[in-house]
């Protein structure tokens, strides 16, 4: 039986990316698409990203994508949301949007086999930014029947400036997002220099690419079939080949790596004949760099938006962001500075290609800043390293309720917790302890041991490690709840 087209749609979230371009606060360990950027609002940019569009009718529960590294804290906080996505699908590396959608695609179709649905994808990056959520919803909906006829529709945003930052795309026609009217894709632009996208912002038929898109399943399927029947190929066998890991979806690292490195743009929407373009107006901005950040953010009257414990004087038209220390500011212009519990960037705002530079020249000298932050999180809570020797590291470790780490064993180091504010249960050598406040444990090298917190309230506690290596990757867990 063929498959009938409705108005379900199933957003397909791409939360993958590692923003580098926004360090030293979005870092491989904790990009940018799991922070709150905008000093004005309570949601991560993920959380936003299916909170603008949840109410839209025939909206389904979200498919999110994104690096296993990251799986937990996509499931944490969906879950604070109130949201339980119809699958999170994890990814062994980036390998661009084309295996990415064609993945979800073939996932939805699943999900919704026993329907005979035909589900319509509405592709969503988890870094962006919209102001004005009707108009982004009158767009969707103006699309929704392009999509039903079995078209391709690509998002493509009135300019505002001449962004280098953005491709574009040309439209057969001149765009009007007033009248939400579509218009069949003539070409695609990669990100021109300043010249041309002067040039370009002039011309009504020229938008740029918002790397949104909405269609059925099984029309980018057919797709990139056409052109890409490799990708298919890999993707299918990709998909059967996974795992189920708990809450999570683990794609089969062999057969995903074997797919092409390529976005869906260049694999299908500069080839078919079948994209549309539709006009899109809405206070949308792709929060890739950190002036791209300031442009949307509220300023004060001479331009600055400030974050933190921030004085300033004789300043104008900057960024300013603490996460701890005090910052004072004087006679400072164009300027970005971010200060983290251990890193701290003094850069012109215009400056993320020689960021981009720089933090490739720290990968290269091995600096762990380049990648991790000093606090990190895990599925049970996190940890913040506070002080460090060559033999000796203190941590604080703060647990969430209800959950434990896994019974493990150290080979080189000795651990002391004093537990600080909560209750803690530690299992050491096979014999279980119920301690508070100013209480103590020992766990001796090369004893299994376990820490848990019982009670509906956050635990917290200084760990004291001791030994000739403190590594993280020392460590045997013998049982995990997380599945680790």
């Amino acid at each position: 039986m063929s498959k009938k087209s409705t108005n379900i749609i199933v957003p397909i979230i791409l939360a993958g990316g590692s923003g580098t371009r926004l360090w030293p606060l979005s870092r491989r360990s904790f990009p940018k698409q799991f922070l709150n950027l905008l000093n004005d609002e309570e949601y991560t940019m993920l959380q936003k990203t299916y909170k603008r569009i949840e109410n839209l009718d025939g909206m389904s529960k979200p498919i999110i994508i994104c690096n296993e590294e990251h799986r937990f804290i996509v499931g944490e906080q969906m879950k604070k949301i109130s949201v339980v996505p119809s699958e999170i699908i994890l990814e062994p590396e980036g390998r661009n949007t084309a295996p990415a959608i064609t993945i979800a695609a073939l996932k939805a179709l699943e999900i919704f086999s026993d329907k005979n649905i035909d589900p319509i994808l509405l592709i969503l990056s988890a870094d962006h930014q919209i102001k004005e959520i009707n108009k982004f919803h009158n767009a969707i909906k103006n699309s929704i029947e392009i999509a039903i006829n079995g078209d391709l529709v690509i998002f493509g945003v009135t300019p505002k400036y001449p962004a280098t930052g953005y491709g574009y795309i040309k439209s057969a026609e001149n765009n009007n997002s007033n009248k939400n009217l579509t218009s069949r894709v003539d070409r695609f632009i990669e990100k021109p220099d300043f010249s041309t996208a002067s040039k370009l912002i002039k011309d009504k038929k020229y938008s740029w690419n918002s790397g949104m898109f909405l269609f059925k399943a099984s029309s980018i399927l057919n797709e990139v079939s056409d052109f890409h029947p490799d990708i298919l190929k890999d993707c299918e066998k990709c998909l059967k080949n996974s795992t189920r890991d708990l809450d999570f979806l683990r794609l089969d690292k062999n057969s995903f790596f074997n797919c092409e490195n390529i976005s869906i743009d260049i694999a299908v929407f500069e080839k078919t004949k079948k994209a549309f373009v539709m006009p899109l107006d809405c206070g949308w901005e792709d929060i890739g760099t950190w002036e791209s950040l300031w442009k949307i953010s509220k300023k004060d009257q001479d331009g600055n938006c400030k974050k933190g414990r921030v004085l300033i004087q004789d300043t104008k038209d900057s960024l300013i962001r603490s996460e701890e220390k005090l910052i004072v500011s004087i006679g400072l212009e164009n300027l970005i500075v971010i200060e983290t519990k251990d890193a701290v960037l003094v850069a012109k705002k215009d400056s993320s290609e020689a960021l981009k530079n720089a933090l490739s020249i720290m990968k290269k000298n091995r600096l762990n800043e380049a990648e991790n932050h000093k606090l990190v999180y895990r599925p049970w809570g996190s940890f913040l390293s506070i002080e460090q020797g060559n033999t000796w590291q203190i941590k604080k470790i703060e647990v969430n309720p209800g959950a434990s780490l896994s019974l493990q064993m150290h080979f080189h180091r000795s651990e002391h917790w004093v537990v600080v504010s909560g209750t803690a249960k530690t299992e050491i050598g096979g014999f279980e302890k119920v301690i508070g406040p100013n209480e103590s444990v020992y766990i001796p090298l090369g004893v299994k041991h376990r820490l848990s917190n019982p009670t509906k309230f956050p635990l917290t506690l200084i760990e004291v490690q001791s030994g000739n290596y403190l590594g993280e990757d020392d460590i045997k867990r013998f049982e995990d709840k997380y599945g680790r």
